[in-house]
């Protein structure tokens, strides 16, 4: 069995390929190899004119991240003993996966472990997604160091550090196959976003942990799919995340938290009301809908710990943090 494989899912994106490409080729210990999720565009043709010995798995219909990446994990599983699952608009640094998997050779305690993760395009600052480490406050919304909902913080060293986190960011993450294996990797409900949220959810509730390691850097440019204003985006973003309390809560727990989302939901749609954002707005509700759906045939996690208890940084409302309290940055909660 081979130590490690550098994972990039594609889909149609033929130009992100063009871009970061070649640096994660100059810059990679580890083999890389390409899972095209049934891409329209001519990916599949650039890597063959221009990478042709490079490892390509063809996947027959987009599935999205979470089933594409299912999909392919799975032809490789029992070959590697860990994926570094990398997306392809993210440009890396010199020994970045090497640093990764030696982070968690030598700390067996944790499963998996993102790098800091910088923008592309905001320089010097981090990333939306992921940036300096993920968690979750007391009603399941996600936030990050470095980042809490629209506040970017300027990277100034203050995050090279390593924590124990709630959440890896899937931009960029290494994790043991074994682990990902176990818990039959990610929810292919989901589709796109939440999914490594939840799977991070499901490891640490089985008593496994995930860290942040400041040490190694990359940059990442964001939307190469789905914008940050997409519709599309915040409807996966606000089911997804209902489905993945639903299915960690203890259900008492769930229906106590799930009365407040609601709320701050419904006032989610009406700010985009407000903000001419109509179609957003819609999408909330859609992803309630949607997610009611889904709840009547949805698995509850048998593992399910309350959510405070399990959360690394205990916060009970991130958006009375933020909105409310006027706290920016992570350093102010």
């Amino acid at each position: 069995m081979q130590k490690a494989a550098i994972v990039i899912l594609n889909y149609n994106g033929e130009e992100m390929l063009k871009r970061f490409l070649p640096s994660v080729l100059e810059h990679s210990y580890y083999p890389v190899i390409i899972a095209d999720n049934a891409s329209t565009d001519n990916s599949l043709l650039f890597l063959a004119q221009n990478y042709p010995l490079l490892q390509v798995l063809k996947l027959e219909k987009n599935t999205g991240f979470a089933g594409g990446y299912n999909e392919v994990l799975l032809l490789l599983q029992g070959h590697y003993e860990y994926y570094i699952l990398l997306n392809s608009d993210v440009e890396v640094t010199p020994f970045w996966d090497r640093k990764l998997i030696d982070f968690l050779e030598q700390n067996p305690k944790y499963v998996a472990v993102q790098p800091k993760i910088l923008s592309v395009l905001n320089e010097g600052y981090f990333d939306y997604a992921g940036a300096g480490g993920g968690f979750l406050d007391h009603l399941g919304y996600p936030y990050c160091r470095g980042r809490i909902f629209d506040s970017i913080e300027k990277d100034s060293s203050q995050y090279n550090d390593t924590v124990e986190v709630d959440w890896t960011s899937g931009a960029c993450m290494a994790i043991k196959a074994e682990v990902f294996n176990k818990f039959e990797g990610f929810d292919d409900r989901f589709f796109a976003h939440m999914e490594e949220i939840d799977l991070c959810w499901r490891i640490r509730s089985a008593g496994f942990k995930v860290a942040y390691f400041g040490e190694v850097e990359v940059k990442h440019l964001g939307g190469g799919t789905l914008s940050r204003s997409s519709p599309r985006k915040t409807f996966l973003n606000f089911r997804n995340n209902l489905i993945m309390l639903h299915k960690n809560l203890p259900l008492e727990e769930f229906r106590k938290k799930y009365f407040v989302r609601i709320l701050l939901d419904c006032l989610a749609a009406i700010v985009f009301l407000f903000q001419g954002k109509n179609r957003e707005s819609k999408a909330i509700f859609e992803a309630h809908y949607d997610f009611q759906r889904i709840k009547k045939i949805s698995k509850v996690n048998s593992m399910a710990l309350n959510l405070s208890s399990k959360s690394v940084k205990k916060i009970d409302s991130i958006v009375w943090q933020y909105y409310v309290k006027n706290k920016k940055l992570f350093s102010e909660l």
